[in-house]
């Protein structure tokens, strides 16, 4: 095993696994963050409506580009905090700004409002002045999951779409039938079946797991945007990923899928640790410059 994944692994079994919501957001915000940002990237807060967000930019980028970000944790957890380290650390390689969302989470707010947040996001960037070709949507794991239903949203309603996509770890199907979800069990130590069958219930709020834009694995994907994945092959989530890419493919959508051996889930959290990790981030970063410099 990669010694660097196994030192992680330590970490993640320091405490047990905890069992409320709120215990859940605190442990993911500590295990996650364990790693701080660089003192020269600029942080801002802000808030659009009642919807937290942070602005970050790395001396040198560029302001009128941005990503915006939106962090993974079923739906259920993670924050702006827990995620900083992956959204500034894209926005660096991209030299870019990022604007990282907090949305609502379930079980307090099921489905569709962690959505209805990062559109309310989106919008507020074209307010701003944004054009859509300077603007890239992504996220990890619920937040990949999140990216797809933005677009596919943004797309029935009409408006214009962002330059590019990108989706690490992605939880596309909350109907859970990935094969990996059980070949993988043994090596992933972060995801499995029952972890996310909880998260499923909690963001489904009786809604059909097979909604297009609660599983975009279901939906008609054709005129997206650019779309980069990237998955570790030790996920119980590497099926999602994999199928996916290949519905994109299908439907015509320019695709890239990444598998990083050894790789667990979101691993690119982990960049000041995981080699791996940030080589995966230089590779965002490289896919959005690429497709910015297009516009």
């Amino acid at each position: 095993m990669n010694e660097q994944i196994k030192a992680l692994e330590e970490i993640f079994r320091s405490k047990p696994r905890p069992t409320t919501w709120t215990e859940r957001r605190e442990r993911m915000d500590e295990v996650c963050a364990i790693d701080p940002v660089s003192t020269s990237i600029a942080l801002e807060p802000i808030s659009i409506g009642a919807i937290p967000a942070e602005w970050s930019l790395a001396p040198g980028s560029d302001a009128g580009r941005v990503l915006m970000f939106l962090h993974g944790g079923g739906y259920c957890s993670g924050s702006i905090k827990s995620h900083r380290t992956m959204a500034t650390g894209v926005g660096r390689a991209a030299g870019i700004r990022t604007l990282a969302v907090g949305y609502r989470l379930a079980p307090e707010h099921p489905f569709p409002a962690g959505l209805d947040d990062a559109l309310s996001a989106y919008r507020f960037l074209r307010a701003e002045g944004y054009a859509a070709e300077n603007i890239a949507i992504g996220g990890d794991s619920a937040g990949g999951g999140m990216t797809l239903a933005c677009l596919l949203s943004l797309r029935a309603a009409g408006e214009a779409l962002p330059a590019c996509a990108w989706l690490a770890s992605p939880w596309v199907d909350l109907d859970m039938t990935g094969e990996s979800l059980t070949t993988k069990a043994a090596v992933d130590p972060l995801i499995q079946r029952d972890y996310l069958q909880g998260l499923a219930a909690a963001y489904l709020g009786g809604n059909d797991p097979r909604n297009p834009l609660i599983s975009p694995l279901h939906a008609d994907l054709k005129g997206l945007p650019p779309i980069l994945v990237q998955v570790g092959s030790s996920e119980t989530l590497l099926d999602d990923a994999v199928r996916i890419s290949r519905a994109l493919g299908v439907a015509d959508v320019p695709v890239t899928l990444e598998i990083w051996p050894e790789m667990i889930h979101a691993w690119p959290l982990w960049s000041a640790r995981l080699d791996d990790g940030a080589r995966a981030t230089e590779h965002v970063g490289a896919f959005l410059r690429h497709h910015f410099s297009k516009n």
